[in-house]
């Protein structure tokens, strides 16, 4: 059992003009192509996801940013909690809209949503996290990743955001941090 645990509720819950506000991140690690390929060519690029306890599909790792945390704090505690990575936030993706079906309360009685998304270098997985009870980690590659996604506006942070902004790192010749 982890000794992390998941925070529930609503009491520290942030919102703003009606919208509920998230946190989350697409967690990533590079890896070696396989054998038998070009010795030249380029690592590839994978992403973290999890599986859904509410339905089919796969999401990023993603909730509620709180009163007492910034969002990048938040956007680090979901990937501890849902996925249990630890890593290194590299860059703001963008905000996504979307709508929730099961969120609605009184302060976003439509369930309107406003997620603030980035990028996690992952350093670490943990053999313990508090939602390994539910949660399944799969790696895949970003046209995996595209496919077996759940919601569209993830899809588009995957695509618009992830997708451009890693191309134009190893494009740019810039730095990710060591893996290990």
């Amino acid at each position: 059992m982890s000794g992390l645990v998941a925070r529930t509720g609503r009491h520290q819950q942030r919102y703003e003009a009606g919208c509920r506000l998230i946190a989350g991140c697409i967690p990533f690690k590079h890896r070696n192509p396989d054998e038998g390929s070009n010795e030249n060519s380029e690592k590839v690029v994978e992403v973290l996801m999890i599986n859904s306890p509410s339905g089919p599909g796969l999401l990023f790792p993603k909730g509620g940013w709180e009163n007492d945390e910034t969002v990048e704090e938040a956007a680090i505690r979901e990937a501890i909690e849902e996925a249990g990575v630890r890593g290194v936030l590299m860059e703001f993706l963008g905000h996504y809209h979307f709508k929730s079906k099961t969120l609605q309360d009184e302060f976003s009685p439509e369930g309107s949503c406003k997620a603030a998304m980035f990028a996690l270098f992952v350093k670490e997985e943990l053999e313990s996290w508090p939602e390994q009870n539910t949660r399944r980690r799969s790696w895949l590659t970003i046209p995996e990743a595209y496919e077996n996604c759940r919601h569209p506006w993830m899809r588009e942070a995957l695509k618009d955001g992830f997708s451009k902004w890693h191309e134009n790192k190893i494009s740019t010749g810039e730095a990710f941090p060591d893996q290990d």
